[in-house]
């Protein structure tokens, strides 16, 4: 067990170290969220009381990403880890109280609005659902609302931690308020119909998340010895980060604002688009999260904490983000070849059961389909954002998260709406299936309008950072590398299934997680194998990794 004054001085790690621990967090994390999807799946299917609870938790996470994550990667995380690596302990503890106070007064606010005008937002952002549906929807966001000032208290406590390097803890507290949705479901997933499951379901996910806020309490006290509370905005420190705030809460608004509206869109399609978006986000969020994410959480307050000339700063930075690029290509690469060749025994897996029937099943994995097209580049995009807030710069971010959502809303509604039938007509002229119909094309278009908008804003940022810092080492040949040893697994392992793997798992229990753990262990053994004879040093690094 580390003293106090070895966790409340920075280690210092090898690199993919930490973003190891991030992505070892969040992968547990996301494991018990793919397991919590799977009961729900299994109790609620794509009823009209799935659309309706999805949908509900849509408004409560724009304001907890607006002022949790957002806000901590832009504006306080930069500046508090400049004065935690300038060993500034009772500034950096002052800076750190006045703002969760002031973040504590401001989302109670925000909460308290939002509970009360609900039902005046709904109409505008769910413009599909009428009567019950509609009432449900009401309920369940006042509910899930009032767990958003705990959450974003939670991902203030992870600010601290990652700063003084903890990162393993505050990435697998979500695992409790996970279990407490999963233990909710299957206690009362039997009792209880589906409008009432849903409402216990909220309440179950408001005692989650209150669990996944006292769990790290005790660790941010003990590694911010100096932490003090106040309302004091007349520190430097602090009137910076509400400098950075403005532009960051504007623009993650924005992207907030897209995400919205390609619910808005969803709920136009018939029942089940909503919930079958939901189904499928979890899944293709994954490889974001676990490697976009872990990456650049874990850079961010070693890039911030870099001192020195303007050309040593920018050297380092360089360094870091193409270490960091390598690392997240290695892994999102292939996943995205993945969720293309062997995606449907991959969705059959984790949701096929219960009221989730085979057509549901094809349904989101058209939909998963639908994401690969920017799936890289926006993992690629969060190392390029975090590099911007580690300059201090989160205008430029904000302007390319509005051309982005502008893109992507009016794409979103043309392929969902009025170019769908033609998609539609293509698809069937070539043999291709189109299961689900509107509900199946019409959530896919939304997908993809999403991967190219993705595209457009991962250009923009990799332009902005190379005018910043310059240049960093060229990555086409290395990226080419990944894309041949990824087709060649996909390849291997969609033959195998089709041939060999699914008569196969027919035979043995639990068909759908044997038939896919066969896919995705013949995927990953192929692409290893593949890596390392084409000269990749990640492959034999990840090896290592694992076994240590």
């Amino acid at each position: 067990m580390n003293s106090a004054a070895d966790i409340t001085v920075p280690r210092k790690r090898a690199f993919g170290g930490y973003a190891a621990l991030v992505a070892a967090g969040i992968l547990l994390s996301r494991i018990s969220g793919l397991i919590r999807e799977g009961v729900f799946a299994h109790y609620l299917g794509n009823s009209r009381a799935a659309d309706a609870f999805k949908f509900a938790q849509k408004m409560p996470n724009v304001v907890q990403n607006l002022f949790g994550e957002g806000v901590l990667s832009a504006s306080f995380i930069p500046v508090y880890a400049r004065l935690v690596a300038k060993g500034d302990e009772k500034l950096a503890g002052r800076v750190a109280g006045v703002f969760v106070s002031l973040l504590t007064l401001a989302v109670s606010v925000i909460v308290l609005i939002g509970v009360l005008i609900t039902p005046y937002v709904l109409v505008v952002t769910a413009p599909g659902f009428k009567g019950e549906v509609f009432d449900l929807t009401v309920i369940l966001v006042r509910i899930l609302f009032i767990s958003v000032g705990v959450l974003v208290l939670s991902s203030w406590c992870l600010g601290v931690l990652n700063t003084h390097r903890m990162f393993f803890l505050s990435y697998v507290a979500p695992v409790l308020a996970n279990v407490a949705a999963i233990a909710t479901l299957v206690i009362f997933g039997s009792r209880l119909r589906e409008r009432e499951l849903v409402i216990a379901l909220a309440w179950g996910m408001l005692v989650g998340s209150l669990l996944q806020f006292t769990v790290q309490l005790p660790f941010v006290f003990r590694v911010a010895r100096e932490l003090s509370f106040g309302f004091d905005r007349r520190l430097e420190p602090v009137r910076e980060m509400f400098r950075n705030l403005g532009p960051v809460v504007f623009g993650r608004g924005v992207v907030q604002v897209s995400g919205y509206v390609d619910q808005a869109i969803a709920t136009l399609l018939p029942t089940g688009a909503v919930s079958s978006l939901s189904y499928a986000q979890m899944i293709y969020m994954l490889p974001i999260s676990l490697f976009g994410m872990s990456v650049a959480a874990a850079e961010l307050p070693q890039m911030a904490s870099h001192t020195g000339t303007v050309e040593e700063v920018a050297s380092a930075l360089r360094k870091r983000l193409t270490r960091g690029l390598r690392q997240i290509a290695f892994f999102v690469i292939p996943t995205t070849v993945a969720f293309i060749l062997i995606g449907r025994p991959i969705v059959a897996a984790l949701y096929q059961r219960g009221k989730f029937t085979a057509v549901d099943t094809m349904m989101v994995w058209y939909i998963l389909v639908g994401s690969t097209i920017g799936l890289l580049v926006a993992t690629l995009g969060r190392l390029y954002s975090s590099t911007f807030y580690a300059l201090g710069d989160t205008r430029t971010p904000m302007r390319y998260a509005i051309a982005r959502v502008l893109v992507g809303g009016v794409l979103a509604y043309l392929l969902a709406m009025p170019l769908e039938p033609m998609l539609a007509a293509a698809l069937r002229s070539i043999g291709v299936q189109t299961p689900g119909g509107a509900v199946g094309l019409g959530a896919a278009g939304i997908t993809a309008a999403s991967g190219i908008a993705a595209w457009l804003e991962f250009v923009l940022l990799r332009r902005g950072i190379r005018r910043r810092i310059g240049e960093g080492e060229p990555l086409t040949a290395y990226y080419a590398r990944l894309w041949v040893g990824a087709l060649l697994a996909g390849a291997a392992a969609f033959i195998f299934d089709r041939f060999v793997g699914a008569a196969l798992a027919a035979r043995l229990p639990m068909r759908f997680v044997a038939e896919a753990a066969m896919a995705c262990g013949l995927f990953g053994i192929v692409y290893f194998a593949a890596t390392m004879l084409l000269g990749v040093p990640e492959s034999r690094a990840t090896l290592s990794r694992f076994r240590r």
